[in-house]
C-alpha cells in the first residue's frame, strides 16, 4: 500500500495568481487513480489548514474515481492530531477503513456515543462514495454549443455553398485536457 507523507496539502496552496489548486488536485488524483490497480489502497497523510481544504481534497479524490474517507488520529490533541486520506480504487466499504487512534492509544469509534448521533465530527470517520452515473450524464449546455449545434452550423454553411469538412465520428468531440 503506497504511503505518501505530507505532500497533498501543498497542492491546495496558491502562491501566485497563476496557480490553480483545483487543477492541481484534479491532475494529481486522476494520475494516482490511473496508476493504481482496482482494489488497491492509498493512504495520504495531510495537515489541513481548515475544514474547507479537507473537503476539497476529498471531493477531488471522489471525482477521480476513488472511494474512502478521512481517518483522524488523536482528534482531541492540537499537536499530535494527524489526518489521513484513505483511498480505495473501486467500491467503498465502511469495514475497510481503519479507526483512528484515541488519546490513550485505544481506537476511536463512533460506537462509544450513547445517543448515536455523530455531532462530534473530530472522532468520526467519514465514508464517501462515488456516483458514476453523474459523469456519464454530463451535458454540455455552454451557450447551446454542443455537437448538435455544430452539425446545424455545418449544414447551414453547406446550404450557403461553403466548403465544409465532412462529418465523422470525431465531429464535435471534446478534446482531453492535458496534464
Amino acid at each position: 500500500m503506497p504511503f505518501v507523507d505530507n505532500v497533498v496539502q501543498w497542492l491546495c496552496n496558491a502562491d501566485k495568481s497563476s496557480h490553480e489548486p483545483r487543477l492541481r488536485l484534479k491532475a494529481f488524483f486522476g494520475s494516482l487513480y490511473r496508476c493504481l490497480a482496482r482494489g488497491a489502497r492509498a493512504v495520504l497523510q495531510f495537515y489541513a489548514d481548515n475544514v474547507k481544504q479537507t473537503e476539497m481534497l476529498v471531493s477531488f479524490a471522489m471525482k477521480a474515481g476513488f472511494a474512502g474517507g478521512v481517518v483522524i488520529d488523536w482528534p482531541h490533541s492540537s499537536k499530535a492530531k494527524k489526518s489521513y486520506l484513505v483511498l480505495t480504487c473501486g467500491t467503498s466499504s465502511v469495514a475497510s477503513l481503519p479507526k483512528g487512534k484515541g488519546e490513550n492509544g485505544e481506537m476511536c469509534s463512533s460506537d462509544d456515543d450513547d445517543d448515536g448521533d455523530e455531532s462530534n465530527d473530530d472522532q468520526t470517520v467519514g465514508t464517501y462514495g462515488r456516483n458514476r452515473s453523474n459523469k456519464r450524464q454530463k451535458v454540455n449546455k455552454k451557450n447551446g454549443r454542443g455537437k448538435d449545434w455544430l452539425l446545424r452550423k455545418k449544414e447551414q454553411m453547406r446550404k450557403r455553398g461553403r466548403d465544409v469538412p465532412a462529418d465523422t465520428k470525431y465531429t464535435g468531440r471534446k478534446r482531453k485536457t492535458r496534464f
